[in-house]
This record gives structure tokens, sequence and C-alpha cells, in this order.
């Protein structure tokens, strides 16, 4: 029935079918747990999305950006086709559609019920890690030591014990470049990159202010300075996450294809030792008492229900 539908719409169709993709794979990358390299896996696009954002270099960019010379132009056009840009745009913009409703939505929960919000995603992450690990194997003492290592820095950086170099727009930089590129891998989900640094409540905020000055500014109710300082803030990530898909993206998939098992436990022992990191949202806004604890342990196990349920739905999910 889908594929009579395409050949009737045509074009339009396609377009339609990469968007909800995107929503798809937005969605998965706004919350911890299930990454949107995973969905795009689990969708059957993984294979053309990585062959897209590898053909993305600098020098087709800027071939691109020359279009505007007539002799330049078969050059440009030629570069489009080789980026797939009719593939990357509408998968974009589903991917901005689904991360800016998911912001919104982590910004008013953030601020309402901060307990159930990230008490759920300590489940989340937690059953995503089972849930990877148990696809994996531990074959010799490298195995393990590569899944270690993954799960000891993890919880250096949950414990503030190891931290980024920096501060302002230049750790803003760096969670883009580290978080965008986690998007487009497998297994690890480029939300809970941000979390593990401690920048995603704030950064969906921005984005939340962001959207809505745009929207304020458009039905005259608003100015441009209520737009510059959040969007400073999302140029600055968007920056950083270019930068990230043509260096950071390429270095973990060399990494794949040089030392596939080794590279994925690495990877999955990221998750399994961000699991505390969302504790540290939970304790600025209440104190750590048991009665807490046990709140958050609760919407924690709720948290993994959902996600062992969308992996059973799933059939399994498969870090590579």
């Amino acid at each position: 029935m889908l594929h009579a539908l395409e050949r009737r719409l045509g074009p339009r169709f396609s377009v339609l079918r990469v968007y909800c993709y995107g929503l798809c794979m937005g969605t998965a990358d706004a919350l911890p747990g299930v990454s949107g390299g995973t969905v795009a896996l689990l969708l059957g696009f993984y294979g053309r999305l990585i062959a897209a954002v590898t053909a993305f270099t600098p020098r087709r960019a800027i071939d691109v950006l020359r279009g505007y010379d007539a002799e330049r132009r078969d050059r440009a056009r030629e570069a489009l086709l080789e980026m797939d840009l009719q593939f990357l745009l509408p998968l974009g913009v589903g991917i901005v559609t689904a991360v800016a409703i998911i912001a919104e939505a982590v910004t008013v929960l953030a601020e309402s019920h901060p307990l159930a919000l990230f008490g759920f995603f300590i489940g989340l992450i937690a059953a995503s890690a089972i849930v990877l690990f148990r696809t994996l194997t531990f074959a010799s003492a490298r195995h393990v030591l590569s899944a270690a290592t993954g799960t000891g820095i993890a919880l250096l950086v949950s414990a503030n014990v190891l931290e980024l170099p920096g501060s302002g727009p230049l750790l803003i930089f760096l969670s883009g470049a580290l978080a965008v590129s986690a998007m487009i891998l497998p297994g690890v989900s480029g939300s809970l990159i941000l979390i593990l640094l401690g920048q995603y409540v704030f950064l969906s905020g921005e984005l939340s202010a962001f959207l809505g000055s745009i929207r304020d500014l458009l039905l005259a109710d608003g100015t441009l300075a209520a737009v510059a300082d959040p969007g400073a803030t999302v140029v600055v990530f968007v920056a950083g996450g270019v930068v990230g898909l043509v260096s950071i993206a390429r270095i973990v998939r060399h990494a794949l294809d040089r030392q596939r098992e080794l590279t994925l436990l690495f990877l999955v022992g990221l998750i399994a030792g961000s699991v505390p990191a969302p504790l540290h949202n939970v304790a600025e806004a209440h104190p750590l008492t048991i009665d807490v604890l046990l709140q958050t342990a609760v919407w924690a196990g709720l948290g993994a229900l959902a996600l062992f349920a969308l992996d059973r739905l799933a059939g399994g999910f498969d870090p590579e």
C-alpha cells in the first residue's frame, strides 16, 4: 500500500517519509536512552545516513556556495547530489521539529516535575545500557577493559571529577560537537551526552526560549533583543555540531571499522556510566532524602519498563 501511494504521489511522498524518519530520529535523540542512530538502523536508512554525512565535506560545501558562478554551477549540482541533500534536508527538518517539541516539554517538566522527569531518564539510560550490553560479547580482557574504561570515564564526568575545558560559549560549542556527532552513532544518544555534561536542561531551555522569541517576533509581540541572547547559544551549539559531524563522527566511524567490538563496548560503557548523571538535576530541586530517592526509583522503574517495551516491540536493539 505504501509503495502504491509513493508511486502515485511521487517525490512529495518520499520527502514526507524522510521527514517522518527525522521526527522519529529526533525524538530518540532528544530523550536519553535510545539513540537516533539506532532508530535509523531499525527503520533501514542508517547506511544512507552515514553515506550522506560522510559525503558532507568542507570542499563540497564550498563547491555548493560557489554555485552562483555560472562556470561552477555544474560542479555545485554534482556536490549537492553527492551530499544527498534531497535526503538530508527533510531528515534534518524532521529532527529539528522533534527536538524543538521535546525541548519545550523538557523545559516545562524540569520546572514542574523534575523528580519524575529525571527519574524517568535514569530508567531509560540504565535499561538501554542493559539492552545494548546484551548484544555484545566479552570475549577477552580487552573487551572488559574497553567497557570499563567507557563506564569509568562517564562516572568521573557524572561526579564532576572530570570536566571539559572552558565554560560558556566554549563549553556549548564542545557540547554541540559531541552531542550532534553522537546523534548518528548507534547506541549513544545526543541528549545523553548533554546530560552527562550537565548542559541538557540549560540548552533545552535556550532552544525553547529562542523559538518562543521568534514566534513572538513574527506576531509583532517580541523584540530582536529577546531573540539574540538564546539565538547566540543556539548558533554556537549548531556550529559545534557541524564541526563534530565532520570530525568526531568520522573518527568514531573509523574506530568502528577498525575495532568494532571494542569501540561499541566503550560507547555502551559510556551509557552505563551515565546512569547517575540525572541525579544532579534531582538534587538541584529536592534534597536527596529517602522519600525522594524512593520516588526517583519508582520513576526510574517506569522509564526502564518503557525502554524494555520499546526493545521488545522493535525486536531488539542492535548498536551496529
